[in-house]
This record gives structure tokens, sequence and C-alpha cells, in this order.
């Protein structure tokens, strides 16, 4: 009994690795994977890592390009040396305002300083120097470090048309622009 016994044993462990290619190529052509008895082992930190080999999909990808043009006050030597060319105030002798066409050149413009009668003077690469009013409830005083503009694509600045942003948060359109000359300069 004991030789049928394990003769019985030997011919099924011999029979057993027959028994399991057919059920593992029975799988293969469904597509499931063979069940080892390791399933229920893999630990949560094996699947994050079975996770990270899968390759990511993305359903979209925007790219974005924002230019801003910043205008910085001149230089404090610069800066001194044109308030006492350029006077506080139209009225003084030796200085008149004319006028201006609606837009200038962005790149034309070197520096920027706010005045006591709420307008930013603008110093412009021709050594003219222009007279920019601000909208109603603007402060040119807030634009004392300079300001930031995003360029349009004619690269004007425009009267009623782009915006300043100033460091402080302020956001103004220009309301005029005014030629500063002096009295024997003609049109």
């Amino acid at each position: 009994m004991k030789k049928q016994l394990i003769l019985t044993a030997a011919a099924t462990a011999m029979l057993a690795p027959t028994l399991l290619v057919g059920t593992a190529l029975l799988a293969q052509d469904r597509g499931v994977g063979v069940p080892l008895g390791f399933s229920d082992v893999a630990s949560p930190a094996l699947r994050v890592l079975e996770d990270a080999a899968r390759p990511e999909s993305w359903g979209q990808v925007r790219i974005e390009e924002r230019v801003i043009i910043r205008i910085s006050p001149s230089p404090p030597e610069v800066r001194q040396r044109l308030q006492d060319l350029v006077p506080r105030r139209a009225s003084q002798g030796g200085w008149r305002e004319t006028s201006h066409t609606g837009c200038i050149r962005v790149g034309n413009i070197q520096g920027v300083m706010p005045t006591a009668d709420n307008r930013l003077l603008l110093f412009m690469e021709n050594r003219r120097v222009l007279a920019a009013s601000l909208e109603r409830g603007c402060d040119a005083r807030a634009f004392y470090s300079g300001f930031y503009l995003e360029p349009s694509d004619d690269g004007r600045l425009c009267v009623d048309r782009d915006r300043l942003q100033s460091r402080a948060g302020a956001s103004c359109s220009l309301d005029t622009l005014r030629r500063i000359v002096p009295l024997d300069e003609d049109d």
C-alpha cells in the first residue's frame, strides 16, 4: 500500500507540469496572466512602483509666451540734469507745449519721470521730451520707478489704447501727449 501511494504521488508530480503548461497557453491566448499565488503578497509600495513604470499620457499641452516691456527712470545724475532742463510747469519762460500725434514708438523711450502736475515726462531717444497726461483718477506719482507695457503689434504706445502698469500696481492709459519744446524752436 505504501508503494501504491508513492507511485501515485510520483505520477501526479510528473503530470503536474504538463497540466500547468496547458493552463498557461490558455491564459496567454486570452491575454490573462497565470495566477502564481503572489497577488496578495504585493504591497502598496510595489504597486506604486508598477504605476510609475507605466507611461504617462497627456491630454493637452499648452505653451504661452508673454512679453513685457519695462521703461525705467533715468539714472539719478541724468534725471537731475533733465530736471534742470525741463520746467515743472509749461508756463515758465523759455518752454512751450505743442500738440503731438497720438502714438510714439516704444523703442524710442529712454526714460520716464513723474511731474508735480500729475503728468509723466517721457525722454525720447532723439532728445525730445513729451508730457503724457494720464486718464482721470490716475496718479503719476505711482510711476516713480517706471512702468511696464505689453507690446502692441505695431510697436507703438498710443493715447486711449495702451495701458501703463506701474510697479506699485496702478494701471492707467494715456489721455494726451504733448511735446515740450524751447520757445525758439519751430514745429
